[in-house]
């Protein structure tokens, strides 16, 4: 926590980078709520308790409020999926893999990804930010699974069960999934133990 000023108010950069967090929860959590049409700065900003005009100081444009949301929370995600202890069994690992496609952010990235197919200003943002986030989910499950990928087969299983995990994520919009993603989890698994050698 930053220290106080004299009148024991945070100093400015500490409420500023709050608002800005605040900000970017809260236009993840309208992304996947509302969808791109329902999502504007205005909306964004009464959800994060802050003026329209605070919100335009920290993001110009639209996209690039909800580009900078989708990329940190995809970051906090990260962060906090590298701090996690190694997970016990393949299962496990499986587990936590799917679970990063099921959940709001999932839901806020394919909004952003749909919009991103007819908004010629947000493709080669939305682009550009999934490539980068792709390359550290892989390299993060490659860890998870504690996979070497020198060896023949093992880097397109594990894409393999990235393209499966969020397969799963889609299945899962419309209704919950949950006992059928189960019976697949184990299943992964187990090919996973297979390719792995286990």
């Amino acid at each position: 926590m930053g220290e106080l000023t004299a009148r024991g108010a945070p100093p400015k950069q500490d409420r500023s980078r709050a608002t800005r967090q605040r900000l970017l929860e809260s236009a993840v959590t309208c992304l996947a709520e509302r969808g791109w049409s329902g999502s504007t700065v205005t909306v964004v900003a009464e959800h994060a308790g802050v003026s329209r005009g605070a919100a335009q100081h920290h993001f110009p444009t639209r996209e690039d409020l909800f580009t900078a949301a989708v990329e940190y929370v995809a970051e906090e995600r990260s962060a906090a999926l590298r701090d996690l202890p190694a997970p016990g069994s393949t299962h496990a690992a499986v587990e936590q893999i799917v679970a990063l496609y099921t959940g709001p952010l999932f839901r806020a990235a394919l909004q952003l990804w749909v919009a991103a197919s007819y908004e010629p200003q947000l493709g080669p943002r939305v682009g550009a930010l999934e490539s980068r986030i792709g390359r550290e989910t892989h390299r993060m499950a490659v860890g998870l699974l504690g996979a070497d990928e020198r060896e023949p087969g093992v880097r397109e299983t594990v894409q393999g069960l990235l393209d499966m995990a969020r397969g799963l994520g889609l299945a899962n919009l419309l209704s919950d999934d949950s006992a059928r993603r189960s019976r697949v989890v184990a299943q992964w698994a187990r090919v996973l133990d297979d390719v792995l050698g286990r």
